[in-house]
């Protein structure tokens, strides 16, 4: 009996081993339950902050911000140009329609200027026709009263009637022949003898004839007044008609360059939106590349992380079935086995952050990449269109410039025209008026002279 004591003691011992050792394992599963009820789970930034990325990762990620940040530099270097370049244009585009409203305004200026011509052609033709009719006047009172002269008899003294000053010429005084005194009474006698009614008929066909000679001289002066008239109107008109002419044609320039330059913009922006399309096209493919590289790799890390977790499951399995002989007098290794599964969880955690991480930088790559190509092609879209328009803007304002000095020229050259004219005109006026000052006293003498004769 005293010996079957000590071999039960040895046999119930182990029993009482597992026993203690789940009892100790669902201590430490309250435990570390109860520890982690009481420590809440930390925030997004110490959990970041606990991850220890390797060199690598650190030496790549240090590259990458370097090389953004030349790029970064570069780019704005290049806006800069960008923004050189579009100030000067702009400069030019303002100058360039400057330049064209002067030209508006010149233009305007030359029409005002060659109406206002127009006007004083005609103000001039008219004083024209009233200088002729008040010379052909003058020349009909001077007649009149030569008639009534002739009729009441000359004086002696000279009678001399001036409408102006007289000319810088000497007057030649003309007075009557006086007859002896016996033919004067021989005249009285007949005129006694006879009565009134000789005299009265040759003063009548005397004064009749001289009338017509004075009407036909005058109709003459009418008939090269009228004529002088209408080739001056004709003149004008034809000089009117040629200016419009000329209007026409540079109206008609404007509205063609003004055309060429529409269509030349529209061609411009054809090309742009087809450009501007076809970028839209490559990045919507590049995009949904990028997407369906991005879900070939979620899908892979999920595969990675699924096989992970099998592992895991066949680890703590493989603990599960570990026999029991190993683990009745390591009393730590339940201990230990819990510090491996939290120091797994752990793990976990880190390798989920760090593909986090890693997700997050991959995505704020891509996205940098796609910006980096999208500005790179908007800088040279930009360029191409800036050059484009720069050479446009340069050879506009050539001819631009070279129109504003034909416009000049032409100006100065109708300007001259027109002052020749005005002064060919004045000239003209004054011959006319010399010629009709030379008719006028020729007419002059010579009526006095038939008037002596006939007494």
């Amino acid at each position: 009996m005293a010996s079957a004591s000590p071999g039960g003691s040895g046999k119930c011992s182990p029993v009482s081993s597992p026993q203690r050792a789940k009892s100790e394992k669902m201590n430490s599963s309250i435990k570390v339950s109860a520890a982690n009820k009481e420590t809440p789970l930390p925030n997004i930034n110490e959990r970041l902050g606990h991850l220890r990325p390797s060199r690598e990762l650190l030496e790549y990620y240090r590259k990458k911000i370097a090389e953004y940040d030349e790029e970064h530099e570069g780019l704005v270097s290049k806006l800069e140009e960008y923004k050189v370049t579009y100030e000067e244009q702009h400069k030019f585009q303002w100058e360039l329609r400057q330049r064209e409203e002067e030209i508006v305004e010149l233009q305007k200026a030359l029409s005002d200027m060659q109406i206002y011509l127009f006007q004083e052609r005609e103000h001039v033709l008219r004083l024209y026709a009233e200088n002729d009719r008040l010379k052909i006047r003058e020349l009909e009172d001077k007649k009149k009263i030569q008639q009534l002269l002739a009729l009441s008899g000359t004086p002696d003294s000279e009678i001399t009637y001036f409408h102006k000053e007289p000319p810088a010429k000497a007057v030649v005084e003309q007075k009557a022949p006086k007859r002896p005194q016996s033919a004067t009474l021989q005249t009285k006698k007949e005129s006694k003898k006879s009565g009134n009614s000789s005299p009265t008929k040759g003063g009548v066909a005397i004064s009749a004839e001289v009338k017509y000679q004075h009407d036909n001289q005058a109709l003459s002066l009418q008939v090269e007044s009228l004529q002088a008239q209408i080739q001056e109107q004709a003149k004008l008109a034809k000089e009117q008609v040629q200016a419009l002419i000329e209007d026409r044609r540079v109206k008609e320039e404007e509205l063609e360059t003004r055309r060429q330059r529409d269509e030349a913009k529209i061609h411009t922006l054809t090309e742009k939106l087809h450009k501007t399309q076809d970028l839209l096209y490559e990045s919507t493919k590049d995009f949904l590349e990028l997407r369906y590289q991005g879900r070939a790799n979620e899908r892979q890390w999920m595969a990675e992380k699924d096989k992970l977790l099998r592992d895991l499951d066949q680890h703590k399995q493989q603990l599960k079935l570990t026999p029991a002989d190993n683990v009745l007098n390591t009393s730590n290794l339940y201990d230990s086995k819990s510090h491996y599964i939290e120091e797994l969880k752990s793990l976990e955690y880190q390798l989920q952050q760090s593909q986090k991480l890693a997700e997050m930088y991959r995505e704020q790559v891509i996205q940098l990449e796609d910006e980096l190509s999208r500005i790179r092609e908007e800088g040279d879209v930009t360029r191409e269109i800036f050059k484009d328009r720069g050479d446009k803007m340069s050879k506009r304002l050539k001819l631009m410039n070279q129109r504003y000095q034909d416009l000049e020229r032409r100006r100065n050259l109708e300007v001259e025209g027109f002052k020749t004219d005005i002064k060919n005109l004045r000239t003209r006026l004054k011959d006319v008026e010399r010629q009709l000052y030379k008719v006028r006293t020729s007419v002059h003498d010579s009526k006095m002279w038939r008037g002596s004769y006939t007494r």
